[in-house]
């Protein structure tokens, strides 16, 4: 016989976590598996450790893209978290919620359920500031009591000062809060970490928790598909490490937040999805629901490099005697360059319009960054990195299964840049931070620009760099929406509830009918959150 339990949750990310040890808290027996690793290791916790993470580790699954036809057949990865905490156990850890308008366009969206519930800011704004602990704000929009600690940047490098100083020469005021009452503008990110430390979903919202009976967390768990009976999600079958093929019981309700990369190939897996092309792979459709792996929506981002003229940034900076220097005054006091994850400081601009709400997020990194792309064009050394996003992309993209191995990756693909007016405004973003690099106190510290040419910042040739080099920014979203009832290709309803099954819901970025302005990791957990009300309220 399975196991029982009150709600099973597949997925131990940033929403998985969040949820599942709020609805244990309350009471409810909880399982959660995670198809990754612990999350306890030295590397995840420090900040410095992403710099690990992107190009290679275990804590990682690398989806690779189809060919990208607009992008010249280029393919690139997209890095997931493999662990528990998934993308708040590995990234860089920037605390960012998004603009209240992001929410209120939810809320309109929705506005056409017969069952709705708000989604407005004023609906999630609770929800931000239960989690939130500031360790500097204390307002209505601002919490700090929460598990989920929130803090100014432990230490700023030299580099990210002079970005701040050099944008605002180009007329951009000073943000003390981006998630304050506007994103415009230049400052330092606030952090999910204290002294040193990540402040995960996982530390945040399990970790408490872990003595409580009501609530088992089954790692290395590979989650191969929801059963339904009767039209109603009742258990998962997975396989665990030793290979095993487990079956749970759910007398509640099944809850998936497992990305939105896995989560709708779970789902179509499970016979929830196209029809076509569930019958296309031998799967028998239980749900015809086309709105399953579409409607994929990520920020694209792309690199701007200079060198410097001295030993300016991070380079160098865990060799020899620094490196233990370095990690005796974390150790000791939580203090130094490694409490830094290295995007210290950012900006949010509209370089055609500043009276228009910001299309561009910057973020700056006192290091050259070398990666594959890169290799040949940018020479290692001291310098920066300044990676421009488009916030609010047109582009949308799509998921669809390989086949019906759950072992097979899913076919992606993003899409990114490819409608006409996301290009545009990335070209724009890139010639505004051209401009900062030869802007004082930046200018005086630039021996070159590597990349993109300065020397020809025509809409031509940055259009063509940003081809060559537009990536992820880790950000995927929206492929198992919400929407408004009549809505054909709405997957969930405004409750997260999976539409034509009954005890299903979806509670990660898969979720969200259109990705917010600014990073994804906050407002997935307060996915999660909201969901626990949702379940505990009926």
């Amino acid at each position: 016989m399975s196991e029982r339990f009150d709600h099973i949750v597949v997925g131990g990310g940033a929403s998985g976590c969040t949820v599942a040890g709020r609805l244990a808290r309350a009471g409810a027996r909880v399982l959660l598996l995670e198809a990754g690793l612990s999350n306890r290791h030295p590397l995840l916790d420090m900040p410095p450790g992403i710099f690990k993470m992107i190009n290679g580790s275990k804590f990682m699954r690398y989806h690779q893209t189809v060919p990208q036809a607009h992008l010249g057949g280029r393919v690139h990865d997209i890095p997931q978290g493999r662990v528990l905490g998934g993308g708040s156990s590995v990234n860089a850890q920037v605390y960012m919620r998004g603009r209240p308008s992001d929410y209120d366009a939810w809320h309109e969206i929705l506005r056409g359920n017969n069952d709705a519930v708000g989604w407005s800011w004023q609906d999630v704004l609770p929800h931000f500031r239960a989690m939130e602990g500031n360790n500097r704000l204390n307002d209505e929009r601002h919490g700090t009591s929460g598990p989920l600690l929130v803090s100014d940047p432990g230490h700023i490098n030299e580099v990210s000062r002079w970005f701040v100083q050099a944008v605002q020469g180009l007329g951009e005021p000073f943000n003390p809060d981006f998630n304050g009452p506007s994103q415009r503008g230049v400052g330092f990110y606030q952090f999910t970490n204290r002294n040193g430390r990540r402040s995960s979903a996982a530390y945040a919202f399990l970790t408490p928790e872990e003595q409580n009976p009501a609530l088992t967390v089954r790692l290395e768990a590979e989650v191969r598909k929801v059963e339904i009976e009767g039209g109603r999600a009742v258990g998962v079958t997975w396989r665990d490490k030793a290979g095993a093929m487990v079956t749970a019981h759910a007398d509640g309700e099944v809850i998936l937040a497992a990305g939105a990369l896995a989560t709708p190939q779970l789902m179509m897996l499970s016979g929830l999805g196209p029809a076509d092309h569930l019958v296309e792979h031998g799967i028998e459709c239980i749900a015809d629901l086309p709105g399953v792996g579409q409607n994929l929506i990520d920020h694209p981002e792309v690199p701007m490099v200079a060198n410097a003229n001295g030993p300016y940034g991070y380079y160098r900076q865990g060799v020899g005697w620094r490196m233990l220097w370095n990690g005796l005054q974390l150790k000791l006091f939580g203090s130094g360059p490694v409490t830094s994850a290295g995007v210290e400081a950012g900006a949010f601009v509209n370089p055609t319009d500043h009276e228009a709400p910001p299309t561009i997020q910057a973020f700056c990194v006192p290091i050259v960054y070398l990666d594959r792309d890169t290799l040949g064009l940018v020479e290692d050394g001291y310098g920066l990195t300044i990676t421009t996003v488009v916030v609010k992309p047109r582009s949308r993209g799509e998921l669809r299964l390989r086949s019906a191995d759950p072992a097979a990756m899913p076919l992606v693909s993003p899409n990114l840049l490819k409608d006409e007016a996301d290009m545009a405004a990335m070209v724009a973003g890139q010639r505004f931070f051209l401009r900062a690099f030869a802007e004082s106190p930046l200018r005086e510290r630039i021996a070159r620009v590597a990349i993109p040419d300065p020397a020809d910042a025509s809409d031509a040739a940055l259009a063509a760099h940003c081809r060559r080099f537009v990536k992820t920014n880790y950000h995927p979203a929206g492929t198992a929406r919400m929407g408004a009832d009549g809505d054909r290709m709405a997957v969930l309803d405004a409750r997260l509830r999976v539409r034509g099954v009954d005890g299903l819901r979806v509670c990660d970025m898969s979720a969200v009918p259109d990705i917010n302005a600014g990073n994804t990791n906050a407002p997935a957990m307060m996915l999660g959150h909201r969901c626990a009300e949702l379940v505990l309220g009926g």
